[in-house]
C-alpha cells in the first residue's frame, strides 16, 4: 500500500496536494484497493463549486458504489476527463494520472484540518 508524504489525507480516504496555487484531489491507494476494479466515475463540471465534507461525485467498482466527499471547499478549475473515459486508471495510479479534480480553494485554512501521512497511516491501521 502506498502512502506518499507529499499529500494530505482525509478519513474518507481522499488525498489533497497543493500545486501551482490550486489543490489537486483524488482517492487514496487504500480506497481504490478496498473498492476493487473501478468501472465508472462521475465528477462535477468545471466552474462548479464543491463544499468540504459534501459529495461531489461517485466512483463505482465491481464491488460497490461510493460517494466522493470534497476534502476542501472551492471552485473546480479542471476535471480529469481521462479517468471518466478510462476509470481503471484509478486502480493503477491513484496518486498520479488518476487525480480527479483541480480546485481553487475558497478557504486555505481547511488544509490545516487534513491528516498528515503518519496520521492517515494510523487511521488506516485502526480501521483494519
Amino acid at each position: 500500500m502506498e502512502f506518499p508524504d507529499n499529500v494530505k489525507y482525509t478519513k474518507e480516504h481522499e488525498w489533497v496536494r497543493e500545486e501551482d496555487g490550486a489543490v489537486v484531489i483524488g482517492i487514496t491507494d487504500y480506497a481504490q484497493d478496498s473498492l476493487g476494479d473501478v468501472v465508472y466515475v462521475e465528477l462535477p463540471e468545471e466552474g462548479s463549486t464543491v463544499t468540504r465534507e459534501e459529495t461531489y461525485g461517485v466512483v463505482e467498482s465491481v464491488k460497490a458504489v461510493s460517494d466522493l466527499y470534497a476534502p476542501v471547499s472551492g471552485t473546480v478549475l479542471e476535471v480529469n476527463e481521462a479517468i471518466v473515459d478510462s476509470p481503471e486508471v484509478i486502480n493503477d495510479e491513484p496518486y498520479g494520472e488518476a487525480w480527479m479534480l483541480k480546485i481553487e480553494l475558497s478557504d486555505s485554512s481547511e488544509l490545516g484540518d487534513l491528516l498528515s501521512v503518519d496520521e492517515y497511516k494510523k487511521f488506516v491501521e485502526e480501521e483494519n
